[in-house]
């Protein structure tokens, strides 16, 4: 007799590219429809999108436990290797900018009326930017990592920063180097004294200590606003994912937390202007060259905050994808009738890729099958 639902409806398997193999667990539920009254049936069928939404759903229930610092530390610090040895090198053209003399401007007397303004101490001393900036995000990590034990996060993300602080400060460092532009307090550099003196030609002839002199001709960009909004930045990024604050459920509290880090290196932008060290230009531009830099070094690793999948790192899907590889799940587009027929597909792959099995929830009628040519079926094999 033909398989009808409890509601009345009829509905019918379609069997595609070869038989629908009964599992021996289904064949009690499945005589007992061809008696007189049919139990209602909870077989939730997956359509072919929903079988890519299962997927993902499988692969977030993964231990993470498997990928931890002792199991595989190691072997993803040895496939980064290049990119620390890199890493070292920036940071010795670091220090050679460093070391460097910058663009010494021309300035004439009419340009120190937006050049005399105090020379204050900083509210943030350069110091404290790689606290709060990079020791501050990377205990975030390790937070983390002690939570999902997954080295591919904590190691990336790690890499990741360093690479967004550095970059940023390189960049930032010949920049500044090369254009020389002195800062809102620079008569007070150049003439500790107060008293003014210049050449011929109208430039400034500065008696002030040297080193001063020097750092008063790195105003553009910002150092402390770039380098705050590289380090900052890649962390309001990583907090994004994690929260997975851009899945289209409306929680917009969890906004705030993104918002937080970009919030606290804005005021430490606002605060060179305070100071005096800076125009409010060279903090513009350091913050948009931080937040710029951070995004790349973050997408390197990380998928976009509002992707699917941008709670973990790319390194960590695609071993999924490896070990769902070895063990053969379900990929010819297979419709399984209920979550035990899911956790079987593992198994059963390679028989269903072979034949090229096919099931279908079907409507028509003139290819229904009645339940009994299935059990035949079942019975023959």
């Amino acid at each position: 007799m033909p398989w009808r639902n409890v509601g009345g409806s009829l509905f019918c398997f379609k069997i595609f590219g070869g038989r629908f193999q009964v599992a021996s667990q289904r064949s009690p539920q499945l005589s007992s429809i061809t008696s007189g009254s049919i139990p209602p049936i909870n077989f939730p069928l997956i359509d072919h999108h929903n079988q890519e939404q299962q997927k993902n759903n499988r692969m977030r229930e993964v231990q993470l436990g498997s990928h931890t610092l002792r199991s595989d530390g190691v072997t993803v610090a040895r496939i980064h290797m290049h990119d620390w040895f890199i890493f070292l090198l920036l940071v010795l053209i670091e220090f050679i900018l460093n070391l460097s003399h910058p663009f010494y401007r021309y300035v004439g007397k009419d340009m120190m009326t937006d050049l005399k303004f105090p020379f204050k101490d900083n509210t943030v001393p350069f110091w404290a930017v790689h606290i709060y900036a990079v020791l501050l995000p990377i205990a975030v990590f390790l937070f983390v990592y002690w939570r999902r034990k997954d080295v591919y996060d904590l190691h990336h993300a790690i890499l990741g920063l360093l690479y967004s602080v550095l970059v940023t400060a390189v960049i930032t460092d010949a920049i500044k180097i090369a254009v020389g532009r002195p800062r809102p307090n620079f008569f007070w550099r150049c003439f500790p004294d107060g008293k003014d003196v210049y050449d011929k030609l109208g430039n400034v002839v500065c008696h002030g200590d040297e080193h001063v002199i020097k750092e008063g001709h790195k105003s553009f960009p910002s150092g402390h606003t770039s380098l705050s909004f590289a380090g900052l930045g890649f962390l309001s990024l990583y907090l994004s994912g994690k929260i997975k604050a851009f899945d289209q459920r409306g929680h917009i509290a969890k906004l705030c937390i993104v918002f937080l880090p970009l919030l606290f290196a804005a005021l430490v932008g606002i605060s060179r202007v305070d100071d005096y060290w800076h125009h409010w230009q060279d903090v513009f531009a350091g913050g948009l060259l931080g937040l710029v830099i951070s995004t790349f070094c973050y997408l390197q690793f990380f998928p976009p905050p509002y992707n699917s999948q941008g709670w973990g790192p790319y390194a960590y899907f695609r071993e999924l994808e490896m070990l769902a590889t070895n063990t053969q799940p379900p990929t010819n587009g297979t419709f399984v009738v209920n979550q035990e027929d899911v956790e079987r597909q593992t198994g059963n792959e390679g028989d269903d890729r072979s034949n090229g099995r096919f099931l279908l929830l079907s409507t028509d009628s003139n290819s229904c099958l009645s339940m009994q040519e299935i059990e035949s079926e079942t019975e023959g094999k």
